[in-house]
């Protein structure tokens, strides 16, 4: 059977773990959603997974965009995955509740917990804890391939519902908002070389370089890519992260985040 994973990462998160579950599968491909909003275009595929990061506690805005717009074949096996470091919010509800208005069925939604990587809250957690994070992320990953193997249906991995529920309601719904206009937040030190390195991890392409030096435009995702890659640290969000450990997932390279850009080059395929 023909299968798609669709992925969208800023720090190698959610990258790794499509990455992982296509490793399991025969006829995948591997495709960012940055650019399958772009290119729009009809899939053929008979199984669909969508692994994206929960952003307070729900679906980082491109990701719903994505869902409202994606083409599926009639009868396709749709499954998600969210990565987290935390609650899970209500991101597979939104999902569900967006296909479905659709003509859709989400039939499978999986969590997997990941270090977490919001600066603007906390610094990267130690190493060793990392590590162990990775390794219970492999075991998981052999629990959703079996899953969507058998085609399983009815798993919403979501508990527990009223915390999520109080949570997104009291987030989402504000503070979503507010992302698009985020990046009149990010600033950078004078430590920045002017690399330009954080206009090509953005995945929306929300960064221009003026004088070699960045400046934020008005569809920010907020998901950090600029600030988590800087590779001096120059990049700061309010006074907040200054000092804070940055995070990336080790097993991924700066040049498959920048893959990500919809001006890049095709995504990957086996």
């Amino acid at each position: 059977m023909a299968t798609a994973i669709y992925y969208f990462s800023a720090t190698g998160n959610s990258l790794t773990v499509a990455k992982d579950l296509a490793a399991r599968f025969d006829n995948v491909q591997i495709i960012p959603i940055a650019k399958a909003l772009k290119n729009n275009f009809e899939q053929p595929f008979d199984v669909v997974g969508i692994v994206y990061p929960v952003y307070m506690f729900g679906l980082p805005l491109i990701v719903a965009d994505f869902l409202k717009q994606i083409k599926i074949k009639p009868q396709a096996y749709i499954f998600a995955v969210a990565t987290l470091g935390g609650l899970p919010g209500l991101a597979h509800t939104q999902t569900k509740e967006i296909l479905e208005s659709r003509g859709f069925l989400l039939s499978a939604a999986f969590s997997v917990l990941m270090p977490g990587n919001y600066t603007p809250l906390y610094g990267a957690i130690d190493k060793e804890k990392q590590e162990e994070m990775f390794k219970k992320e492999k075991l998981r990953i052999n629990t959703i391939v079996a899953a969507v193997k058998e085609q399983k249906r009815g798993i919403m991995e979501e508990k527990p519902f009223l915390l999520n529920f109080l949570f997104n309601k009291l987030l989402y719904k504000g503070g979503t908002k507010q992302i698009p206009l985020s990046g009149r937040n990010f600033w950078v030190t004078e430590a920045c070389t002017k690399c330009g390195l954080c206009a090509k991890v953005c995945p929306v392409e929300n960064i221009e370089l003026v004088d070699s030096k960045p400046q934020w435009l008005t569809h920010c995702q907020h998901c950090m890519a600029c600030l988590q890659w800087c590779p001096v640290e120059a990049i700061q969000y309010k006074k907040s992260t200054l000092g804070r450990k940055r995070y990336r997932h080790p097993a991924i390279t700066v040049q498959e985040i920048e893959n990500q850009r919809v001006s890049s080059v095709e995504g990957d395929s086996k």
